[in-house]
């Protein structure tokens, strides 16, 4: 093959992956359709949560969706309207209004990108699997928990529709996975509760859908600088909450789909589709885990087509199919939502053999990251504590582990004490105690050969020992240092002692 036409192929157009086969195809547009179903209810309630209309929730779901499927970093992850940001803003709109919430929005998708930037995302890499495992199980428990108010004081027909939609989600597959479960579950029934008219809860009674499509334009509020000063704390908690929120649900669809997504253009993204969000006068919105998991666990979608069509498929529903949207029973939504939460759950984590091997300390971080998250209803929350906590039970851990062991030379001129381990904050705090000050001959080397100084507080303490042994006349030489730790001890050596 020449040169030539190898740089051709490799400069013409990628074909893109959702038209890898009909098949491929398939499973995207269907599975866009079943999330764009599952959008609607939720969009309206957290709308209801930021005290905002209905339609505010549903086109930040379309824009986030639409925005976030071309310019986001992970394929197949659903970005919309959610709870998390929805509680970030309520407080401003209640306060000072929509226009505020709006300008809030466009501030914190232009902090996401400013972030995103300077590489926020690689700090993900500081989550440790206990906490992921919380992450993942407390999201299982709070996506069952919205839906109890759905099953609570409704009529008696709820359940046995519920349970049927269930049953219909496990049993259908075996039949046929050309068509969602989902998507026939919420299609039956519906067409069960119009044609024997039951009477139960729909998704019109969670408010009136939007009959015209979003228009662009700037907030109106005053651009001053109070304004700047009453927005700027919400967005910028809107931004780290999103992006926390984000960046962890792409996490778990890598772990899922056994493929890497680009962390910093996933915290871009959101920042761009939060700006266009708001712009297009949306509520704002990050990663939806529960959309994310009937996207990618529930129908098989891959590609970012799903989450395009997601988009596309709400606006045409809410705006052209109000009336049909309106009439699908909740209970078809809610048995959706169960077996999304069923799923996500990892099981394997609270088995009897696994909680026996694993440390105790694995185990408390994932049971104190369920705890914080559960109590807060706050994923951010909970990942940070887990991730606290989860490093002081390291660091209590690491602490241990710098050992001290003393030899006398035979002629009792000299002793040699051989440090082990990794000396950082913890574990030099108990270093300046392991040795006999009065007892020891005049010449002490401290070997430090199977020893590293990670910080100033290592420094300090070898400071102290060399200063207890030359107030008794003794001197002490340190060997052994490698590369990193002799640049420290050599920078930081005898710097650090109280000037007064």
């Amino acid at each position: 093959m020449s040169a030539d036409t190898s740089a051709a192929r490799r400069l013409r157009p990628s074909r893109p992956d959702w038209l890898a086969s009909p098949k491929v195809f398939r499973t995207e547009v269907l599975a866009g359709l079943v999330v764009a179903l599952a959008l609607i209810p939720e969009a309206i309630s957290f709308s209801i949560i930021a005290g905002v209309d209905p339609a505010v929730g549903l086109f930040a779901s379309f824009t986030m969706a639409v925005v976030i499927s071309i310019v986001g970093g992970r394929k197949a992850m659903i970005s919309a309207a959610t709870g998390a940001i929805a509680l970030v803003i309520a407080p401003l709109n209640h306060e000072y209004g929509l226009g505020y919430l709006i300008a809030a929005v466009i501030l914190g998708g232009l902090m996401q990108i400013a972030l995103g930037a300077l590489g926020v995302a690689k700090l993900m890499r500081f989550v440790p699997r206990s906490v992921m495992v919380g992450f993942v199980n407390a999201l299982a428990i709070l996506i069952f928990m919205a839906q109890v108010p759905e099953i609570t004081d409704v009529p008696w027909a709820v359940y046995p529709l519920v349970a049927g939609g269930l049953a219909l989600m496990v049993l259908f597959p075996k039949v046929t996975t050309v068509v969602p479960a989902p998507l026939v579950s919420i299609v039956i029934l519906t067409a069960i509760t119009i044609a024997a008219g039951i009477a139960v809860p729909t998704v019109g009674d969670k408010g009136e859908l939007p009959s015209a499509l979003p228009t662009p334009g700037l907030p109106d509020i005053p651009f001053t600088t109070d304004t700047l000063i009453t927005i700027a704390p919400y967005a910028l908690a809107l931004a780290l909450v999103g992006l926390m929120e984000s960046l962890m649900t792409a996490k778990l669809v890598d772990d899922i789909t056994d493929t890497h997504s680009g962390k910093t253009r996933e915290s871009i993204g959101q920042g761009i589709a939060n700006v266009v969000t708001g712009l297009f006068g949306g509520m704002g919105g990050c990663a939806m885990i529960g959309q994310t998991m009937i996207n990618v666990k529930t129908s098989g979608a891959r590609t970012r087509l799903s989450t395009f069509l997601a988009g596309v498929f709400l606006l045409i529903l809410v705006v052209t199919f109000g009336p049909v949207v309106s009439t699908i029973p909740m209970a078809a939504l809610v048995a959706v939502m169960i077996l999304v939460s069923f799923a996500t759950f990892d099981w394997h984590s609270i088995q009897p053999k696994t909680l026996k091997r694993m440390p105790v300390g694995e185990t408390a971080v994932m049971v104190v990251t369920v705890a914080v998250v559960v109590a807060t209803h706050n994923l951010a929350i909970g990942v940070v504590v887990g991730v606290i906590t989860a490093t002081v039970i390291f660091a209590r851990r690491v602490a241990h582990l710098a050992e001290v062991s003393g030899v006398l030379d035979p002629d009792g001129t000299s002793v040699v004490y051989a440090v082990t381990g990794e000396l950082f904050f913890a574990s030099s705090n108990d270093l300046v105690y392991q040795f006999d000050y009065a007892g020891d001959p005049d010449t002490v080397v401290i070997d430090l050969s199977d020893a590293h100084i990670w910080d100033a507080s290592s420094v300090a303490a070898l400071d102290a020992i060399e200063t207890k042994y030359a107030a008794r006349g003794k001197k002490v030489t340190i060997i052994g240092l490698n590369k990193p730790s002799a640049a420290i001890h050599g920078k930081l050596a005898g710097q650090l002692a109280d000037s007064h």
